[in-house]
């Protein structure tokens, strides 16, 4: 079974980043026919990553842990990825 960009984005961040709670939503469908729609229907992400390990991390810093986690991705198949990066305690808060 082939797994789906979303599938990927999911376990690759899951794994890299010791996920507490995690989100992937493919927008795509929102974004047809625009440019860096390349026609897959798997081009254009929200993420919402929770992990600890963001603990003491500037938002910029949480971000290029997620574009590192997912740098394979984000060269060949992903146009956009919208972030939310919280720790365990900022989630709770919200």
């Amino acid at each position: 079974m082939t797994m789906t960009m979303q599938d990927i984005v999911y376990k690759k961040l899951a794994q890299a980043l010791q996920t507490s709670h995690l989100e992937v939503v493919n927008e795509s469908h929102k974004h047809h026919g625009h440019s860096g729609d390349d026609g897959s229907g798997e081009s254009h992400f929200f993420v919402l990553v929770v992990s600890d390990m963001f603990v003491g991390k500037s938002r910029v810093d949480r971000q290029k842990m997620v574009y590192q986690a997912l740098e394979h991705e984000l060269r060949g198949g992903i146009h956009a990825l919208s972030l939310k990066t919280m720790t365990v305690d900022e989630y709770r808060g919200m």
